[in-house]
């Protein structure tokens, strides 16, 4: 269990990286299941950061791996874009639904 905010980030920007991994794998439900992982960390650190503040010495650290988490996340959506658009190629012609 994280028990400083910077341990959130790292556990976060691990997450990010499985997350890439499986997406070049092509392995979409790995991908939803570490994105949901993500989610939860991210609530936590909310959760946390009211509760605490990150270290001064620690700043540094959490800009770099909050560059490396959106450099994953770039590369996921490549990754996704053609995935995504055959799953909307399904739907097509499919009369729409409005709840």
């Amino acid at each position: 269990m994280p028990d400083m905010l910077i341990d959130y980030y790292k556990a976060i920007e691990q997450s990010s990286a499985r997350m890439l991994e499986a997406a070049r794998l092509k392995d979409w439900d790995e991908v939803v299941r570490c994105e949901s992982a993500c989610a939860v960390l991210i609530e936590q650190l909310r959760f946390q950061s009211g509760q605490q503040e990150l270290a001064p010495e620690h700043r540094k650290e959490k800009a770099r791996i909050m560059q490396r988490i959106l450099r994953n996340d770039a590369q996921i959506r490549v990754l996704a874009e053609p995935w995504m658009a055959q799953f909307e190629h399904l739907f097509e012609g499919q009369p729409q639904v409005m709840h």
